[in-house]
């Protein structure tokens, strides 16, 4: 199995990189001073901005401070958090055969997938359906989002991109945060007033906007990371 480059937390947890993820980890709790933060939502104006990684770090992060989490991957068109942690898709499992199978009595173990990184499960994407939005919306997805936050303290949703399809704004009604990720060079601030107003129709708001893709200026500690990843958190 190859070995999982893009947990860049699990590869130097002292690098600035670790950090920022880690300070996104505690703005993300003072936001939520005056509620109990359960499931955050993570998604990107477009395709390419690294939403899935800075979720899938950010699950990590949450790991390491002893809470026991689930990432799910949302994005039922173009998931990749399975190929994040080095395991298989299933063609009979994942997410969009768990909605479509869902029932009260179902064996969520089924579908749950144990990571490596202790604390942390994931629930791939599964087969793409032929409904992404249908699936989303339904009653058994609603019920089955309600069982897995009685079982994890902190439930991830890695979802698709929020501009040109209905699919995260129908998830936004069950988050308790939601993460803007976007490219730095590359986002332009009309896409993050589309992204407002997709967000304000859902009746949500933009809890915190991850810059993904900074360079970084290369010395000492830090001139171990070649991508030069750089994320911070703005309210």
């Amino acid at each position: 199995m190859e070995k999982n480059t893009d947990l860049l937390i699990n590869v130097n947890p002292k690098s600035m990189f670790s950090e920022s993820i880690k300070n996104i980890r505690t703005n993300l709790q003072f936001s939520a001073v005056d509620k109990k933060l359960k499931v955050i939502l993570s998604t990107s104006p477009e395709a390419g901005d690294g939403k899935s990684f800075i979720s899938a770090n950010l699950a990590v992060a949450y790991a390491q401070e002893g809470k026991k989490v689930l990432i799910v991957d949302c994005d039922l068109r173009r998931g990749r958090q399975h190929t994040i942690f080095g395991l298989e898709n299933p063609t009979d499992g994942g997410y969009s055969n768990l909605i479509l199978n869902y029932k009260e009595e179902i064996k969520l173990s089924r579908y749950i997938i144990p990571t490596k990184v202790k604390n942390l499960d994931l629930i791939p994407s599964g087969p793409i359906p032929p409904n992404p939005v249908e699936l989303l919306s339904s009653r058994s997805n609603g019920e089955l989002l309600d069982t897995l936050k009685k079982h994890y303290d902190i439930v991830m949703l890695d979802c698709a991109p929020v501009l040109g399809i209905s699919d995260t704004s129908i998830l936004l009604k069950y988050s308790d945060a939601n993460l803007l990720v976007v490219s730095s060079g590359k986002t332009q601030f009309e896409l993050l007033e589309r992204c407002k107003k997709v967000f304000e129709t859902a009746n949500s708001r933009i809890t915190g906007v991850v810059i993904n893709k900074a360079n970084v200026k290369k010395n000492g500690y830090y001139s171990y990371y070649t991508n030069d990843y750089y994320s911070s958190i703005t309210n």
